[in-house]
Formats: structure tokens, C-alpha cells, sequence
């Protein structure tokens, strides 16, 4: 079983990739080239990790680490010693996201959200309001703009919110609804964010990074 530091009652997971070029980010791989995906999947990681950082001077929470790609060795070079890391293991997105929830709840935790590394919206303040909003309500649902979500969070593992679902489609999110509103869950809507993914997207990315110089 999966252990889990600090106070395991507050589960925050991020779902990210090795930044290896080539194999990572490969939408861009056009407007970037390889090495310009990988290093922009580095600081998207290392952007989304600060966020979280923030949010532990906040709330008490214990944070993992799912990757692919890579190993371990090359995940504590790259993030430090002091996170969890898991490899999200086999299997299609949905399943390898339901298997990180199934773990963390066996582990005791009672509000786990799921997050990516895309959407560089996602700052501590979210996901504070996020672990809030999973004391009232079954499903807390971060809508991205193309479509999908940027966080999902439960306070009990649903495997039907992850079966049956064409992921990196436009309707992840309505799909993703419709099953929680046949299971009757209770469930509440973030503000929508954009997520970075292709070309196009890059200005998001670029006003972040200004944003962030500005404070």
C-alpha cells in the first residue's frame, strides 16, 4: 500500500511526464522542436509544483507525484527528495487516474484531487478552493476550455467517471457531468482555465510567465 506523508486526509496527485524530448508535449514539437516541447513540459511541471508548494503554507495536505516516463532516479534529479513519486503505471488515462484515487483512498485520505501540469492557471488559491468545496459536495470539476478538465476531486473512488471516455476530446468534461448526474453525485464547477497544448496555446504560457515576473 501506497504511504502517504503528512496529514493523508488531503490527497493532491499531479499527473506529469518526464520531461524527455521527443516524447513529451509532441503537439508543439512544430513550433518548439523537440527540445523546446520537452524544456516547455519543465517548466509547466516545475510551475504547477511552486502552486503547490504555496498551497502547503496554506493547508495541510500530502502531494504526489504520478509520472510516466523517466524513473525515480530521474524524478527526485529533477523535483527533489521531498515529494512522493509513483509511476501512473498501464493503462489509459481513466484507468491509470482511477487507480491514483483507488490508492490514496486506501491510504486513508478523505478529499483527493487529481491535477495536471497543462493549465497554468492553476494556482494555490484553486486548489484551496477545491479541497473546500470537497467538504459539501461529492465531485469538485475544474472545466478546461478546450473541453476537458484541468482537476478533478472526490471524496470516495467512482471508477464510472473514468470508463468509456475518449480522453483528449472535447467532451471529457459534458461526458464526465453526464455520468456524475446518472450516479446522482453532488457536484460543483471551477472557474474554466485554458490549457496549453498546442501552438496556439502558447500565448497562454507567455502570459503566465509575465504575470509571475510582475510579483
Amino acid at each position: 500500500m501506497l504511504k502517504l506523508p503528512t496529514n493523508p486526509k488531503q490527497h493532491l496527485i499531479i499527473f506529469t511526464r518526464y520531461p524527455e524530448a521527443g516524447k513529451t508535449k509532441t503537439r508543439l514539437i512544430p513550433a518548439l522542436g523537440t527540445v523546446g516541447a520537452a524544456n516547455l513540459q519543465r517548466e509547466m511541471t516545475e510551475h504547477t509544483i511552486f502552486q503547490v508548494r504555496e498551497l502547503q503554507k496554506a493547508i495541510a495536505i500530502s502531494v504526489e507525484v504520478r509520472f510516466a516516463g523517466g524513473d525515480l532516479q530521474l524524478m527526485q534529479n529533477w523535483l527533489g527528495l521531498d515529494l512522493v513519486y509513483q509511476s501512473q503505471g498501464e493503462g489509459d488515462l481513466g484507468s491509470r487516474m482511477a487507480r491514483s484515487l483507488f490508492e490514496a483512498f486506501q491510504s486513508d485520505a478523505t478529499k483527493v484531487i487529481i491535477i495536471g501540469t497543462d493549465c497554468p492557471g492553476v494556482n494555490a488559491q484553486i486548489l484551496e478552493t477545491a479541497f473546500e468545496k470537497l467538504r459539501t459536495f461529492d465531485l469538485v470539476l475544474g472545466p478546461a476550455i478546450d473541453g476537458g478538465y484541468y482537476l478533478i476531486g472526490l471524496r470516495q473512488p467512482i471508477p464510472e467517471l473514468f470508463v468509456n471516455i475518449e480522453w483528449g476530446t472535447a467532451q471529457v468534461f459534458q461526458k464526465t457531468v453526464d455520468i456524475a448526474q446518472k450516479l446522482n453525485l453532488s457536484y460543483v464547477n471551477l472557474l474554466p482555465l485554458a490549457d496549453v497544448d498546442r501552438p496556439e496555446d502558447l500565448p497562454i504560457w507567455e502570459q503566465a510567465l509575465a504575470r509571475k515576473m510582475e510579483k
